[in-house]
């Protein structure tokens, strides 16, 4: 690791410059952060208590809430303490930790995506096979996998950033250390790691949305085969659910990587609907979609109101 001592902390310039903008900022934030840990914590509770989810779908399900509560509190922790802070000054480590965080939370949620795409391709094209196809074994190793896959990912972007000297400009044009936002600090060459960032995205996206696309393109064709008129709503709507939620973070995640970095508004705007809005509204996006979740979650929630009053 090269020497940081030409610059030891960044600025993070956040949202809006003007205080009050701030303060409004700190309000909306604060509670998209707070139904967030509570939507995907009832969804935990929800998926465990609940004898009738502990299939397969619900274990990713329950994986991809635990997932959201980490991705959302890499970045909106710090973003509100900025916020409401007149020193918005973050670390060069404590900036690379988070940008590897952020990787790491970004890359498994991208894995989990793929891994609960084949789950609801071998439910529905090979209902009868399910259960060999999606042992407890094979769940487990597919979540792990997805960690693992993400962390050698991340580490393989962040080491290299470590090497990078920062001097002169500090200001980063965004409310979170993303590498691309870092790399145009750095007084080095960055080619490398630019190269190094856009192909190991390129392989990452297309190695998860790839499977996702196979696996909807058979989905599709064997809901469509389906001559009863309930069974092929059910599964749509089971469906939909997920895509919705591929589209919504694949969507913005490629445009953030694959652009090239300017710290525009833009960027805020992607970065916000991938590691912010996405993990509030997943529960909302599952739960709604689901009948079998929004039978459990209104009963363990008057499970919890009949706790209360007792």
């Amino acid at each position: 690791m090269r020497n940081f001592s030409a610059i030891t902390e960044f600025i993070l310039l956040g949202l809006a410059a003007d205080a009050q903008v701030q303060a409004l900022f700190f309000v909306l934030f604060l509670v998209i952060y707070l139904l967030t840990l509570t939507g995907n914590l009832l969804m935990l509770l929800v998926l465990m208590t609940d004898a009738h989810l502990h299939s397969p779908m619900y274990f990713f399900l329950g994986h991809l809430s635990f997932l959201d509560i980490c991705y959302s509190t890499v970045s909106v922790p710090k973003m509100l303490d900025n916020l409401m802070s007149k020193k918005k000054t973050i670390s060069v480590e404590g900036c690379l930790a988070q940008a590897f965080l952020v990787f790491l939370s970004g890359g498994t949620e991208a894995c989990l995506l793929a891994v609960m795409a084949y789950d609801r391709y071998a439910a529905i094209c090979h209902p009868l096979f399910y259960c060999q196809m999606m042992s407890n074994g094979l769940c487990t190793g597919l979540v792990w996998g997805s960690w693992g896959l993400a962390f050698v990912n991340a580490l393989l972007n962040t080491l290299p950033a470590m090497s990078l000297d920062f001097c002169g400009y500090r200001t980063i044009h965004h409310y979170t250390c993303e590498l691309p936002s870092l790399f145009l600090l750095s007084c080095s060459n960055v080619s490398t790691n630019i190269t190094l960032v856009f192909w190991s995205f390129i392989i990452h996206a297309c190695g998860t949305s790839l499977p996702i696309l196979a696996s909807y393109g058979y989905i599709i064709s064997a809901i469509m085969s389906i001559s009863s008129t309930t069974g092929r709503s059910k599964a749509f709507s089971t469906c939909s659910s997920h895509l919705t939620t591929v589209i919504l973070y694949f969507g913005s995640a490629s445009l953030r990587y694959l652009l090239p970095a300017s710290g525009s508004p833009l960027e805020l705007v992607l970065s916000l609907q991938y590691s912010v809005m996405t993990p509030m509204l997943n529960p909302l996006i599952y739960s709604l979609k689901n009948k079998e979740v929004k039978a459990a979650v209104r009963k363990t929630l008057e499970n919890i109101i009949r706790v209360l009053n007792n």
